[in-house]
């Protein structure tokens, strides 16, 4: 073989595999990039314990293209609460596979009370369940979901590899 097949043969294979690669799901920065419904979000990742009990708890503002993607290390049944939230906060639960398996707005609710214990502030917020193992979970701005044609069953494009060895 000439170094002129070799090279008619492998441009057009390394082109395909580059286009590929632009076009896959990235993990820059802290940050994944997720195409929902053919628009692209920047998700803040959030891998470990301290940062997921946070997650959105006191931010006054999310982009229409901004969110998190909550990663944990094992699928399980999950639920969520506003614990500490300023806005409302739509959110999609993702099995290991990346599959879309539950979705629920969350409106703000009651901040805690000065009369009331952290246990009881708790206990009265309202829990949204992933209704079957989650590994993955989206938080983006309230009313979002209104805007995104998804429904249960859905792939996600995720870089599961990257994002898998991010958890803790």
């Amino acid at each position: 073989m000439t170094r002129r097949t070799i090279l008619a043969l492998t441009l057009p294979l390394l082109a395909l595999l580059l286009g590929a690669c632009a076009e896959s799901p990235q993990v820059v920065n802290g940050e994944a990039i997720v195409t929902l419904d053919g628009r692209e979000f920047a998700l803040k990742i959030v891998a470990d314990d301290e940062s997921r009990a946070r997650g959105l708890g006191g931010v006054e503002h999310l982009a229409e293209d901004e969110g998190m993607i909550f990663i944990f290390p094992n699928a399980r049944l999950r639920s969520f609460v506003m614990r500490d939230c300023l806005i409302d906060i739509d959110i999609i639960f993702l099995d290991a596979t990346g599959r879309i398996i539950a979705m629920h707005h969350m409106p703000v609710e009651e901040p805690k009370r000065d009369d009331e214990t952290q246990y009881q502030y708790e206990l009265r917020l309202a829990k949204y369940s992933s209704r079957f193992n989650s590994k993955y979970v989206i938080e983006l701005q309230g009313g979002m979901l209104e805007k995104l044609n998804l429904k249960e069953g859905d792939p996600v494009d995720l870089d599961i590899e990257a994002l898998d060895a991010l958890a803790r």
